[in-house]
C-alpha cells in the first residue's frame, strides 16, 4: 500500500473516531456506561495508531538518512499523545479527552507528506546522542501537549460548573481535583524529560561543535520554557498554585516550547522556503 494511502486512511480513521467520541461523550446529556472506553473502541483506536506509528518509524528512523522537520515533530507529538491517552484510559475515565487528541492526530498524519522537511546527513545524524535527544524531546513535547489539553479542558469544565450548566462532556471526566493531580503529574514527568532533553542536547552539542551550548533561538526558547515549567512546579509546591494561575503558566511554557523547534522550523520550511 503506498504511503500516501496509509496517510489518508490513518487520518480518516482518527477523524471518524474523534467524531464518534464527540457525539457519544460530549454532545449526549446521558451518562456513558461505566468503565471508560468500550472494548471495540480500544481496538478501533489501535488501528490508526498502528498505521500512524508505522509511518513515523519508516519515514524518520528506518531510512538511511534521518529526515525530520516541523511536520514530523507535530505528527510524532500527536501520535504519542493518542498513545498516552489510550494507555491512561486503563486507569482513568478520560473519554472526554479523546475528541481533541484524535482530531489533532487526524490533522497531523498527512503533514509529513505535504512538508517533508530536511534530511540530516553525516555522522551526527546516526549518533546515539542525537537519536536519544530526539526521542526525549518528542516524549517531552507529547506530555506537555497532553498537559495543555488537560489544562484547557479543566478550565472549560470549571467554568461550566460555576455557571451551573449541565456541563457538556463533564459526565466523561473524573472530578476536577483528580484532573488537577493528573495535570501536575504530567507536567512533573514532562519537566524531567525536558531536563534530560536539554542535558543530552548539551552533550550532543559539545560532541559535534566543541561547545556545550549554542545560543540560538531554539536554545533560548527551550531554556525559557524549562524555567517557566520549573517556576510553575515550584509555585505549586510552595504556594499551592492552581486554577487560572496554573493555566497561564502552563500555556506560557507550552508556547515557548513550541517556538523552540516546531514554530521555528515552520517559519523556515513553509514561510521562508528553507530546509
Amino acid at each position: 500500500m503506498p504511503d500516501i494511502v496509509i496517510h489518508v486512511v490513518a487520518s480518516a480513521l482518527y477523524a471518524a473516531l474523534a467524531l464518534h467520541f464527540w457525539n457519544s461523550r460530549w454532545r449526549t446529556q446521558a451518562a456513558p456506561a461505566p468503565g471508560g472506553l468500550r472494548g471495540w473502541e480500544r481496538a478501533a483506536i489501535l488501528v490508526p495508531l498502528a498505521l500512524h506509528g508505522g509511518l513515523l518509524y519508516a519515514e524518520v528512523f528506518a531510512r538511511a538518512e534521518l529526515r525530520f522537520g516541523f511536520a514530523y515533530a507535530l505528527s510524532a507529538m500527536f501520535w504519542l499523545a493518542v498513545l498516552f491517552y489510550w494507555l491512561e484510559s486503563f486507569f482513568y475515565d478520560l473519554d472526554a479527552m479523546q475528541p481533541p487528541a484524535l482530531a489533532l492526530a487526524a490533522l497531523s498524519v498527512p503533514l509529513p507528506a505535504l512538508f517533508p522537511g530536511s534530511a540530516a546527513v553525516g555522522a551526527y545524524a546516526a549518533a546515539v546522542e542525537f537519536r536519544l535527544h530526539l526521542v526525549l524531546a518528542m516524549l517531552a513535547y507529547s506530555l506537555f501537549t497532553i498537559a495543555i489539553l488537560h489544562a484547557v479542558l479543566m478550565a472549560v469544565a470549571e467554568r461550566r460548573l460555576h455557571r451551573k450548566g449541565a456541563g457538556l462532556g463533564l459526565v466523561s471526566l473524573p472530578p476536577l481535583l483528580t484532573l488537577e493531580r493528573l495535570l501536575f503529574r504530567l507536567i512533573g514527568a514532562a519537566f524531567v524529560l525536558l531536563t534530560l532533553t536539554l542535558a543530552t542536547g548539551i552533550a550532543y552539542s559539545e560532541t559535534l561543535f566543541g561547545r556545550a551550548l549554542r545560543f540560538d533561538h531554539k536554545t533560548v526558547f527551550a531554556v525559557l520554557s524549562w524555567l517557566t515549567f520549573g517556576g510553575l512546579l515550584a509555585g505549586r509546591w510552595l504556594y499551592g498554585w492552581r486554577g487560572r494561575t496554573a493555566l497561564r503558566w502552563t500555556l506560557t511554557g507550552f508556547v515557548l516550547l513550541i517556538l523552540a523547534y516546531v514554530g521555528s522550523r515552520f517559519v523556515l520550511e513553509v514561510i521562508l522556503g528553507r530546509t
